[in-house]
């Protein structure tokens, strides 16, 4: 089984890339869980999604504590939150940032493996708009393979409608920038 948690603020769509890629491995013919964790936090706040993939039937309900897996959509909230708390040893890191990986390194205290995309501008050159959620899933795919791409683009079609061409072009080019360290 594989754990994700994913780090963003209120209304950049981390509980949708939770469900989109939960749809997808359920798709794929696996088991997943995708929920949220907040409370009455206001869009920009910082909040928190967790997924569970897995091959076989999920029994655990609780939040994730110890991720394989984390993805930042706001490259801020690495100075707000402790993004890596419980990481595995040999977790993963997909982070939203312009900078350099040494200066995330050093910035953020980051030591294990880490995968970087500017997602901020993918998304205001691809939608229009700075929501990261959907371009931070090809960072994601990128970094780990959790899901298959095809399977993925599936939810989108099904979550977006007309929509889904822009956001899986902006899917698409995050897998392709994003910098696996």
């Amino acid at each position: 089984m594989k754990e994700v948690r994913i780090h963003g603020r209120g209304g950049q769509g981390g509980v949708t890339s939770a469900e989109l890629v939960a749809i997808a491995a359920i798709n794929e013919g696996g088991y997943a869980q995708a929920f949220p964790s907040f409370g009455p936090e206001r869009r920009g706040a910082p909040v928190a999604a967790f997924i569970r993939v897995s091959e076989a039937p999920i029994r655990t309900r609780e939040k994730v504590y110890h991720p394989d897996i984390v993805l930042v959509l706001d490259g801020a909230l690495p100075s707000l939150v402790n993004v890596t708390a419980g990481l595995k040893d040999d977790g993963i890191v997909v982070l939203n940032s312009h900078k350099a990986e040494a200066e995330v390194r050093k910035e953020f205290g980051i030591k294990g493996r880490l995968a970087l995309v500017d997602a901020n501008r993918i998304a205001m050159d691809v939608l229009g708009l700075p929501i990261t959620n959907t371009t931070m899933l090809g960072a994601l795919l990128k970094a780990t393979g959790l899901v298959g791409m095809s399977a993925l683009e599936e939810a989108l079609e099904h979550r977006f409608g007309r929509l889904a061409e822009k956001n899986k072009a902006a899917l698409h080019r995050a897998y392709e920038e994003t910098v696996v360290c």
